[in-house]
């Protein structure tokens, strides 16, 4: 499957009811699993985009982990998750760790799952 269909999918799965597409930030970027950066954008069950729900996704290669940097698109303020074998909230602005936000839940559940499929065996 197409990684960036891949991403999608996921986002779908652990993100309901919100149905996602991924775009790369760098069209001209090739969408490789060593180092990505795609938008996920959210549209409601209706079709409507919802620009607020984005997500911001890259992914790169530390030695032979892959890691994942989720934050929220264009909105620095909020805190982002950094995945690797474990998760870690960090403040989207300065980077210093911070405790899980309340609706850490659905993100935490798309970082494992995305570390998880992409991470090499």
């Amino acid at each position: 499957m197409d990684l960036l269909k891949l991403i999608a999918k996921s986002a779908d799965v652990c993100l309901k009811p919100w149905i996602h597409a991924v775009v790369p930030i760098d069209p001209s970027a090739p969408a490789v699993l060593d180092e990505l950066n795609v938008r996920i954008e959210c549209r409601d069950p209706q079709g409507e985009r919802c620009p607020e729900r984005d997500l911001e996704l890259e992914i790169y290669r530390s030695g032979d982990d892959i890691n994942l940097m989720l934050s929220w698109w264009d909105q620095p303020e909020r805190p982002m998750l950094w995945q690797g074998r474990h998760p870690v909230w960090m403040h989207g602005e300065n980077g210093q760790r911070l405790s899980a936000p309340q609706d850490a839940g659905p993100l935490e559940a798309l970082g494992r799952r995305l570390h998880s499929l992409l991470q090499p065996s």
